[in-house]
């Protein structure tokens, strides 16, 4: 439900818009259907996309937007504020994602309309072009969400897939990095994903699980090789399961890049992992993907949509549980047989040359 003091008709076709969205990695990929969305229902617009100073990199040449910048609430309260007042407003049109009133205000600053969620702050929000309530909890899927922004000036959806684009130079990255690992050759390659972030850490699948599936895999495949994405914070994590797999895996965790790892996601046979921000980048490419879903946290509203072959798996109380709820209960069988099902129904005909 959105609400203005103008109509739809009223809003002239605008040549410069403003998308701001400051979160996480997962979030900050969410939004790229509704800026795609945007960009389809004015496509000769310019689109200057904000994002998290951490995050930004992630939404680099995407071809729906013409260029892509760093913002977050602390910067926003200088920003805009040294512009020529007899310039005018930069942006015709802005979409704010977030709940916080500096990145408001940036927007009021510098574009004539701005389109946000309803804020706490009513003044504010009599400001705004467009409001729109935030549904509940739970209730709708993410990308339907950030969806409501564009529907509210009229801008229907363009798909519902992730969008992220890795580059020429990029992908000869992931060739070399995986010849001089000598992993290239090796069938299938498969990429892992064991931790959430530490504020989400019931989403995480056991370690001794994963170790399990990995014996499995390599029972049936042994010429598989493993490629474990992650950061600094699961270090002891991903180096013990790295140890027990021994030449049957690349350690990339706290390695690399969110761009380079992203790379060499493009390239594996299939991607198993949690429920956090690389499984959403995974979700942005299109490729074979096993993805495991607490039940707090279920698939319906957070797993990639539009996506190939995504084999999503729920936690088997999904939303009939709390955080406690222990991610243990999804089986090794479970999804090993997803795995099997994944690598015999599309890795061959899906792998990046």
């Amino acid at each position: 439900m959105s609400s203005s003091g103008a109509t739809e008709s009223a809003l002239p076709e605008p040549r410069d818009i403003l998308y701001i969205n400051v979160s996480r990695i997962g979030d900050t990929l969410l939004v790229t259907p509704a800026v795609r969305a945007v960009a389809a229902r004015w496509p000769q617009a310019r689109i200057h996309l904000l994002a998290h100073p951490k995050r930004e990199e992630v939404l680099r040449h995407l071809p729906f937007v013409h260029r892509t910048g760093a913002i977050s609430k602390q910067r926003a309260r200088f920003m805009g504020r040294l512009r020529n007042p007899f310039a005018g407003k930069p942006y015709d049109l802005a979409f704010v994602c977030n709940f916080d009133a500096p990145l408001i205000e940036y927007a009021l600053r510098v574009a004539r309309r701005v389109v946000a969620f309803r804020q706490p702050d009513e003044a504010l929000n009599r400001r705004l072009y467009r409001t729109v309530e935030h549904p509940a909890l739970q209730t709708t899927h993410a990308v339907d969400i950030q969806l409501l922004l564009p529907a509210a000036v009229g801008a229907a959806p363009a798909g519902k897939a992730l969008s992220y684009r890795v580059t020429a130079e990029e992908a000869q990255w992931a060739a070399n990095f995986l010849a001089d690992h000598r992993a290239c050759d090796h069938r299938p390659l498969i990429g892992l994903q064991v931790a959430s972030f530490p504020t989400k850490a019931y989403r995480d699948w056991p370690p001794a699980h994963f170790s399990e599936l990995c014996r499995r895999i390599l029972a049936a495949w042994p010429a598989a090789h493993f490629l474990i994405f992650g950061g600094e914070l699961e270090k002891a994590r991903t180096e013990a399961l790295a140890a027990e797999l021994g030449d049957a895996v690349t350690l990339c965790a706290g390695r690399l890049t969110l761009r380079q790892t992203a790379a060499l996601m493009n390239r594996v046979d299939l991607y198993v992992g949690v429920d956090t921000g690389p499984t959403h980048l995974m979700g942005a490419l299109q490729r074979p993907m096993v993805a495991l879903y607490h039940g707090y946290s279920p698939s319906r509203v957070l797993a990639p949509l539009d996506h190939p072959c995504l084999y999503a798996i729920d936690h088997p109380l999904v939303d009939r549980c709390t955080p406690e709820a222990d991610m243990a209960d999804i089986s090794v069988d479970r999804v090993w047989q997803a795995v099997q099902q994944a690598l015999s129904e599309h890795a061959t005909k899906t792998r990046a040359q």
